[in-house]
């Protein structure tokens, strides 16, 4: 049997990455983010998007987890907002990615 492969850290960040952008919600999201260019309110989004209040939660959590956006919170609202550092580095990594595998 073969000794398990230990992943990089850049292997690692890139799942990572691609894991919070798996799923349409959470590419909505990023994108009205972007498109806004400003910080949206939790309960802004919920009023426009076909989940509850608590998937909605999971996927910001998510996207959160990941770095893609940050949170401040203001009670009751929470106001979220694209994290440009990290969503600057996802593209490099994620780039770097793409361009280093296109010969397969």
């Amino acid at each position: 049997m073969s000794p398990r492969p230990e992943f990089s850290t850049e292997i690692l960040e890139l799942a990572k990455i691609f894991k919070a952008l798996s799923h349409p919600v959470r590419i909505y999201i990023i994108k009205k983010l972007i498109k806004m260019d400003a910080c949206c309110y939790s309960g802004d989004l919920v009023e426009e998007l076909p989940i509850g209040r608590s998937t909605l939660s999971q996927h910001l959590k998510e996207l959160k987890y990941a770095g893609m956006i940050q949170g401040e919170i203001n009670p009751p609202y929470i106001k979220y907002c694209l994290n440009r550092k990290n969503w600057e580095k996802a593209k490099a990594i994620i780039e770097k990615f793409l361009n280093e595998n296109q010969h397969f």
